[in-house]
């Protein structure tokens, strides 16, 4: 690890400040993933300003939302009553991630900010467009199994990781960020994340020194049928080969409203629109999940070695539907045979 300068903010406006006049400046949260990249030389930032004493952790209701704040913690989320009782879906994906020390950790701010798992980004020996712009992307004619089918460009076919931001597409959560002279925004979950396109370092659409202060979570109808299921190669603390987040308002058996994103597929929280449109004002039934689930996955593009993720990505979301419209199940969770 190199050596860096550790700075403590006080309030917002200093700490963000200093990582907009620092263009090697990086916000430090629960450093469950930067720490990591600084270990192994894959993210080299000269200062460090720690966040975690701003007073960005509550969650609370707010009108007809609920908003989580970015410095509360992934555990303290998934467990909160309101999350649970209101945003079921939210918690079922939390849980299904890392281990229970890493959630006690991380943040929610950090979560969304989090770096792919690629193993050409991590390995600083291989190229990468990502870690190094302009160097290539090993994966693309390399070893891309766990990489994305939906969304790539030739410049760079890694997936993001989080479950977390999964359910939040799932949700149309609203990402609220303050920046250099208290300028206010709020960005649409979708619109949060980029594909690779032509600049894969750039992972979200955050600017130097921005900081993510709460999470919108909108109200809707869609607790009594949500449902994450994560399939991953082995049973725990493993990122997913492809996972659904999947959501369900009826009335008697027919489709009000249906939410389904995808993670491990794409660059980013893959929303499932087109599955969303055939299914909507439709039944409940098996054969619409199915059918719906194909053509979904038409349009994926999958690489030379994750072919298989097209077939399984098609039963993921019949079966996460199925589990939703059952009422759900906390921590879903199932490996390669499941």
């Amino acid at each position: 690890m190199r050596p860096y300068k550790y700075t403590v903010g006080t309030d917002p406006a200093t700490s963000i400040n200093a990582v907009r006049n620092n263009p090697g400046a990086k916000f430090l949260g629960g450093g469950t993933n930067l720490v990591d990249l600084m270990k192994e030389d894959v993210s080299q930032p000269n200062e460090l300003v720690d966040i975690t004493r701003l007073k960005f952790s509550d969650i609370k209701t707010s009108g007809d939302a609920v908003m989580i704040g970015a410095a509360a913690t992934n555990a303290s989320t998934a467990n909160h009553e309101t999350i649970r009782e209101k945003f079921p879906l939210l918690s079922m994906a939390i849980l299904a991630g890392a281990s229970a020390q890493i959630r006690n950790m991380a943040t929610n701010g950090g979560n969304l900010v989090q770096r792919t798992r690629c193993t050409y980004f991590y390995d600083v020996h291989m190229p990468c467009n990502k870690r190094e712009p302009g160097t290539g992307c090993g994966a693309l004619k390399g070893m891309n199994k766990n990489h994305a089918i939906f969304g790539w460009s030739e410049k760079c076919v890694a997936v993001y990781p989080s479950d977390m931001a999964v359910a939040l597409a799932a949700l149309n959560a609203v990402v609220h960020v303050q920046g250099p002279g208290n300028k206010q925004r709020s960005v649409p979950f979708a619109e949060f994340h980029r594909l690779p396109g032509d600049h894969p370092e750039k992972d979200n659409n955050l600017e130097q020194g921005d900081l993510i202060h709460s999470i919108e979570l909108p109200e809707n109808n869609l607790a009594g049928k949500s449902y994450y299921l994560k399939i991953r190669e082995r049973s725990s603390y493993a990122f997913a080969l492809v996972s659904v987040a999947a959501a369900l308002e009826v009335d008697g058996n027919r489709i009000k409203d249906v939410r389904i994103a995808l993670g491990g597929v794409a660059h980013k929280p893959w929303r499932a629109t087109i599955a969303e449109k055939w299914l909507a004002g439709k039944d409940a039934t098996e054969a619409n999940f199915r059918a719906a689930a194909m053509a979904e996955l038409k349009q994926a593009k999958p690489l030379e070695h994750n072919k298989f993720k097209v077939a399984l990505a098609e039963k993921a979301i019949a079966r996460a539907l199925q589990g939703a419209m059952k009422g759900g199940l906390y921590g879903m969770e199932e490996d390669m045979e499941g």
